[in-house]
């Protein structure tokens, strides 16, 4: 006997319809988890690299992407993140600052090699000094879970 299921239409109406609704409960979830999030994420390391680390991992996302598509992207992008785009920024705003200070104050300890004329390959050192800097300070960071 086969299982009873209601038309897939009146089922995604349903929950696109009622979903919305229960935006409540997701705060409420998200202001009073079970279990700490960052120590629940923190004891999944070595699951996130197993699965980073799988040996059809490129098949995996490829599938994906395709799967989505380039459509799909564009249609969330437009109908979804555009007007959430203004919004998410504003309210990123205190975050920004505090993931640019380091970098910043990185930048203003960098001594770069004098200038050079115009088009010589001197020049570079400069460039080199400022992306070796900030790479270095990116790893420190990203080390300490700073």
């Amino acid at each position: 006997m086969a299982v009873a299921v209601k038309p897939l239409a009146d089922i995604a109406n349903k929950w696109s319809t009622e979903t919305p609704r229960r935006s409540s409960y997701y705060e409420q979830g998200v202001r009073n988890p079970t279990k700490d999030w960052a120590g629940s994420t923190q004891a999944s390391a070595s699951n996130f690299k197993a699965a980073v680390s799988a040996g059809d991992i490129d098949k995996r996302f490829s599938g994906g992407v395709r799967r989505a598509g380039t459509a799909k992207w564009q249609r969330k992008a437009v109908d979804v993140g555009a007007s959430r785009y203004g919004p998410g920024v504003t309210a990123a705003a205190g975050d920004y600052q505090a993931g640019m200070a380091p970098m910043i104050e990185t930048l203003a300890q960098v001594n770069l090699p004098p200038r050079r004329p115009r088009g010589d390959p001197g020049n570079l050192d400069r460039v080199k000094a400022v992306a070796d800097a900030l790479s270095k300070r990116r790893l420190a960071l990203a080390a300490s879970g700073s």
